[in-house]
C-alpha cells in the first residue's frame, strides 16, 4: 500500500534534484548551450565578441600595468601583466605551492612572499620554486578606452 505523504515527498525531492541538475548543467555550458571556452591560452588584446553582453566590470586600466611587469589585484585575487607593450595577460594571484597570494611583480616575475616562488609575467610558468605548477590564466579583454576586464 502506498503512503501518499511518502510519494509526495519523493516527487518533490525528485523534482528538486532535476532543477538542481539543470542549473549545474547550465552553469557548465555556455549561454547558448555550447561547451564553455577554456580559461587558458592567450588573452585577446581588444574588445572581442566573447566579452559578456553589457561589458564586464573593469579590473584595471591598461595604463596602470607597466610594460615588462604587472599589477596585483588583491581583492580580485588576480594579477594582470603586460609582458610586451600592448600585450596583456591575466593570472590567478593564488600561488600554486601553498595557496598564498602573490604580492608583487618585478624583474619580469610574479612573486609569492610565502616561500619565494616566482612566476613568469609572460605565461605564468614557474621561474623559481618551490611551486611546480604555473599560475592559472584567465581570459581578459581590453576595451578601446584601455579598460581591462575578465572575458
Amino acid at each position: 500500500m502506498n503512503d501518499p505523504t511518502r510519494t509526495a515527498r519523493r516527487t518533490v525531492l525528485t523534482a528538486g534534484a532535476g532543477v538542481l541538475a539543470g542549473g549545474v548543467l547550465t552553469a557548465c555550458g555556455g549561454a547558448d548551450g555550447t561547451k564553455p571556452k577554456s580559461e587558458g591560452g592567450s588573452a585577446p588584446t581588444a574588445q572581442s565578441p566573447e566579452a559578456p553582453a553589457g561589458g564586464a566590470k573593469a579590473l584595471v586600466k591598461s595604463s596602470e600595468v607597466p610594460v615588462g611587469g604587472g599589477t596585483v589585484l588583491k581583492d580580485e585575487k588576480l594579477v594582470v601583466t603586460q609582458p610586451t607593450a600592448g600585450s596583456f595577460r591575466c593570472f590567478t594571484a593564488v600561488c600554486t605551492h601553498s595557496g598564498c597570494l602573490v604580492d608583487k611583480v618585478e624583474a619580469g616575475t610574479i612573486d609569492c612572499p610565502c616561500h619565494g616562488s616566482k612566476f613568469k609575467v609572460a605565461d605564468g610558468a614557474v621561474a623559481h620554486g618551490p611551486a611546480t605548477r604555473p599560475l592559472a590564466e584567465k581570459k581578459i579583454t581590453v576595451s578601446p578606452a584601455g579598460e581591462i576586464s575578465l572575458a
